[in-house]
């Protein structure tokens, strides 16, 4: 691909100022620390995860990151590159010859990538020695994630949270049509034709949203499930495992929602709905039924009830189809991964700034400072939110390595208000539809993955949905998966599925 001069002095600029963070400008705490480490700087390269800072604050100064370095003895140096371009500038860092000390990404493919370059620390020894936290909080099977004959290559973040999508409707406008909440996936089609066709806010214009999605078929997770597959997930059928987007019954869902579209009754701006679109649609009341996140009741569900008190929003049972199918995709185990990268300056360092997190500082950063964020009061977390929001930030740090305490989980989220996200939870773990591929990523998805993402699932099916390419479509995308690289994958998927299986046969009950 040809780059312009230009291009190629903007990429230019970004290695310099980026390694230009690496080199400089991080002061060395000299005061009294734990170890060896602490007179040295930790450099570290995050993800803002799209916070931002009070005034006076920045990445490099505010309340939190003192905390962290006080009780390590480390001084921290933080970069954070533009999130848009994060996982790109990771790319621009590991080649850039001055490497930070600690690396997080999202993206277990380049975690492997690296690793069997041995272009990244192995860290088990290190884990021994400073990480005795880590070696507590964070599951075995975790760690076989991130292990590479025999290595550690990653400290990882888990995921708190079982799934992310749970439908909700408007009871109001149900009791207007003298309609029950729908159970089975026919039910969910009358409901969606009488959202968008019936009048059911009673203003008599055509001016509602039966159901509402967002760009490359985002928020359809429950009506996947109820064709018994998800996108991009690995499932098991009769003993084996297949890819949940080249299915059968994929193909079934994608007519469903054509169906929908042909007819009207799925919002037709959908592909350019991005987030604040679909914010916006559910606060000024046109939406009646759309798959929320379990945190939307404390957003957009909250900001509809304010803008039209007579708002009255419920958790539907998941849509059930033929057989019985629903459910929507589990989030996987590990949300992050820490990385120390060969020829880091301080390794020791690192790990012990991520044992503090997920140890003795978990707390503190989960729920920001105690009579500052929030108080316990008669045995219970009362938040103080005006406080809580504006220290968010705090987030990007202990996110870092996060970890399962389910009584401080519920407690934080009871403390958080009325907004059932509790409950939401309960209700996605109890539908969730697990990956059951859980191993680190084979040698066909590094090698295959630029080609297969060449193939654009989610634009030929958003097309697909929308009439521009016909439903037969979808046959010829599975077969081009398949022969791109698809075959060799599941080959390997069900090599690492039978071992699997053999090593929990003999395990010892």
């Amino acid at each position: 691909m040809k780059r312009s001069s230009i291009t190629a002095v903007v990429a230019a600029m970004s290695i310099w100022l980026i390694t230009g963070c690496l080199n400089g400008g991080v002061q060395v705490n000299n005061g009294d620390g734990p170890a060896e480490s602490a007179a040295k700087p930790v450099t570290i390269v995050i993800n803002s995860l799209g916070m931002t800072f009070p005034p006076g604050m920045d990445e490099n100064d505010n309340p939190y990151l003192h905390y962290i370095e006080t009780h390590t003895g480390l001084d921290i140096g933080v970069v954070l590159p533009p999130q848009q371009v994060y996982e790109e500038k990771l790319d621009v860092l590991m080649s850039s010859g001055s490497v930070p000390d600690l690396i997080h990404t999202f993206d277990p493919v380049w975690l492997d990538g690296y690793a069997k370059r041995k272009a990244l620390l192995p860290l088990e020894s290190l884990i021994d020695r400073f990480g005795p936290a880590l070696k507590e909080l964070i599951p075995e099977e975790a760690w076989e994630q991130v292990s590479y004959n025999g290595h550690i290559y990653a400290v990882p973040s888990l995921n708190e949270v079982p799934g992310t999508e749970i439908v909700y409707a408007r009871k109001d406008w149900l009791d207007r049509l003298g309609m029950k909440p729908p159970v089975t996936l026919d039910e969910y089609y009358e409901v969606i034709r009488a959202f968008t066709l019936d009048d059911p806010d009673g203003n008599g214009a055509d001016d509602t949203l039966g159901l509402i999605m967002t760009e490359n078929l985002g928020r359809s997770g429950p009506f996947f499930g109820a064709f018994g597959t998800q996108l991009d997930r690995w499932l098991e059928r009769d003993g084996r495992l297949v890819y949940g987007s080249i299915l059968p019954e994929t193909k079934e869902a994608l007519a469903f929602f054509a169906r929908l579209y042909g007819e009207g009754l799925l919002d037709p701006e959908f592909p350019l709905n991005r987030l604040k679109n679909l914010h916006d649609k559910i606060e000024n009341g046109v939406v009646g039924l759309y798959s929320a996140t379990w945190y939307d009741t404390r957003g957009p569900i909250a900001a509809s009830k304010a803008k039209d008190p007579s708002a009255e929003w419920i958790a539907l049972p998941y849509p059930t189809g033929k057989d019985g199918r629903n459910g929507t995709y589990a989030q996987e185990m590990i949300r992050g991964y820490n990385v120390v990268p060969a020829g880091a300056a301080n390794p020791e360092g690192v790990i012990r700034m991520l044992n503090f997190i997920a140890g003795e500082g978990h707390r503190t950063l989960k729920l920001g400072f105690e009579n500052e964020i929030w108080s316990l009061q008669d045995g219970r977390i009362v938040t103080n939110f005006a406080e809580h929001d504006k220290h968010l930030y705090r987030g990007m740090y202990q996110a870092l390595v996060d970890v399962k305490d389910p009584v401080l989980f519920k407690q934080r989220l009871d403390s958080l208000g009325d907004f059932d996200l509790y409950d939401n939870l309960r209700r996605i773990e109890a539908h969730a539809i697990p990956n059951a591929f859980t191993g680190a990523p084979t040698e066909a998805m590094s090698k295959y993955r630029a080609k297969l993402n060449e193939l654009k699932m989610e634009e030929l099916f958003t097309k697909i949905v929308m009439g521009i390419e016909p439903l037969d479509a979808f046959d010829r995308f599975a077969e081009q998966w398949r022969e791109a690289g698809g075959d060799e994958m599941t080959r390997e998927v069900n090599e690492w599925y039978a071992r699997k299986n053999k090593e929990s046969e003999g395990a010892i009950p």
